[in-house]
């Protein structure tokens, strides 16, 4: 399969995860038989390091594909406390008592809670630099989109405004991702 189709695969699994955990309440109902919204997101996490392959090599690729890479390691460690709290049902005991145990723990807590996943939107973001000059409003959708997720997830907790930011920033990857295509269409 070609890197190409392995970034759209892996931004529609993103996309498609985004779209379940802003679902909030009614998220159980991606939660069985199993946790939809994670796997979802764990595996679309993982085939977005396709992006480190697509996109020119220069310095700004090798920094952008080592902070891809770390916010992909990020995004399966925080998957992996996300199944293990799924594994716990309905016990909302044992869930607060690891939430605080990993709240007290800063070598997990840091890179794969607050920093590790969020690397992932910056490495990609970082990417999408390459292109400010020749694709400059793609660019803008992923720089805007990356952090829009987080904000409107962490600080805003709304979950329309975090998928249409999500959607914002995919979209603008898309467009990078293809963004010689339509240029052979239009001279053909």
């Amino acid at each position: 399969m070609k890197p190409k189709s392995i970034c759209l695969i892996g931004l529609l699994f993103f996309v498609l995860s985004y779209i379940m955990f802003s679902q909030g309440s009614k998220l159980a109902y991606f939660q069985k038989p199993i946790d939809f919204a994670h796997w979802f997101n764990l595996i679309g996490a993982v085939l977005l390091l396709s992006f480190n392959d697509v996109f020119p090599k220069n310095k700004l690729n090798f920094v952008a594909s080592f902070l891809t890479t770390l916010g992909v390691i990020g995004h399966i460690g925080l998957c992996t406390i996300d199944f293990i709290m799924w594994s716990f049902g309905n016990d909302e005991i044992a869930k607060t008592e690891l939430g605080n145990q990993i709240s007290n723990t800063p070598s997990i807590l840091y890179p794969f809670v607050i920093i590790g996943p969020s690397l992932l939107f910056v490495g990609l973001a970082t990417h999408a630099l390459n292109f400010i000059k020749t694709h400059t409003i793609s660019t803008l959708m992923v720089i805007i989109g990356a952090p829009a997720v987080g904000f409107t997830f962490f600080v805003l907790k709304n979950g329309t405004y975090m998928v249409l930011s999500c959607i914002l920033f995919a979209l603008g990857l898309f467009l990078l991702l293809y963004r010689n295509e339509g240029r052979r269409i239009l001279t053909k």
